[in-house]
């Protein structure tokens, strides 16, 4: 990619009320016996030049299939870092929209120690919400395409490295 053409930074969405701080490093934040629709995202960490950033660190959290939020415990949150490459893959559920909010996955992600921290929310394609949410950002919608098993959800987040 040539210098003069940079890519846009991921649009920054508001954290909202329930972050919680602390969660567990893994790359799979479902506990055994949740129920929901199987999600996987996957996607990389990229600079503005489109460049991978290895081991990026990325922190995820959502509502449950009922849209509800865990605020006791770490159950459907938890932090990985990018391997080598700039890949990240999360293993989830589904989340189900709730009051006023479309579907959504919060995200936090930081290239590196010295780097500022990217807060965002993905949306779903085709959510009805997502007319009417606030907080919406079509930026930020995921590519989310059905499996035989659940769905698989694809997005790129482009950071600051300094």
């Amino acid at each position: 990619m040539s210098a003069e053409r940079k890519l846009e930074l991921t649009a920054a969405v508001e954290e909202g009320p329930y972050y919680k701080t602390g969660s567990p490093e893994r790359n799979n934040i479902v506990d055994p016996g949740t129920p929901g629709i199987k999600l996987v995202l996957e996607g990389r960490v990229l600079d503005r030049n489109g460049q991978p950033i290895p081991h990026a660190w990325l922190d995820f959290w959502h509502a449950d299939a009922t849209g509800t939020y865990d605020n006791k415990g770490y159950h459907l949150r938890g932090h990985q870092y990018a391997d080598k490459d700039g890949r990240y893959r999360l293993e989830t559920i589904r989340p189900k929209d709730y009051l006023f909010r479309a579907t959504h996955v919060h995200a936090k992600v930081r290239a590196n120690e010295n780097s500022a921290i990217l807060t965002t929310q993905l949306f779903f394609p085709g959510d009805k919400k997502n007319a009417t949410d606030p907080l919406f950002e079509k930026l930020t919608v995921m590519d989310v395409r059905d499996t035989k098993d659940g769905q698989k959800a694809t997005f790129d987040f482009v950071v600051e490295t300094n």
